[in-house]
């Protein structure tokens, strides 16, 4: 039999499982501050989103106008906005991943209520 039935590590389990929680909650803070662009058009066009993929500014520059046709440029702001997210999303697997793999993620066999 094992003396104190095995509770130092249940306990050490659960310290290791809560520092991971922390470690995650830090990278997601951090994340939501730091800010990734993506841009369209050769740079005419460039969104600028948090590494959660919040969208925090969207420069035009002016050659990128035509009155004549918005739908070039609806599309280059799009383009661009997706580039942007991309880009924030390569950023969460780079900060997010390997803690992800530490709470048992990545296979699809996560820790329930987390989006891994």
């Amino acid at each position: 039999m094992i003396p104190g039935g095995g509770q130092p590590n249940m306990q050490q389990l659960l310290q290791q499982a809560q520092k991971m929680q922390q470690d995650l909650a830090a990278a997601q803070e951090e994340l939501a501050r730091t800010e990734v662009e993506g841009q369209a058009g050769g740079g005419l066009v460039k969104a600028t989103v948090t590494g959660s993929g919040e969208l925090r500014a969207l420069v035009i520059d002016p050659k990128a106008v035509d009155p004549e046709d918005t739908e070039t440029l609806a599309d280059l702001v799009v383009a661009a906005v997706q580039a942007a997210n991309e880009n924030a999303q390569a950023l969460q697997q780079e900060k997010l991943g390997p803690l992800a793999q530490g709470l048992g993620g990545g296979g699809g066999g996560g820790i329930p209520g987390l989006p891994f």
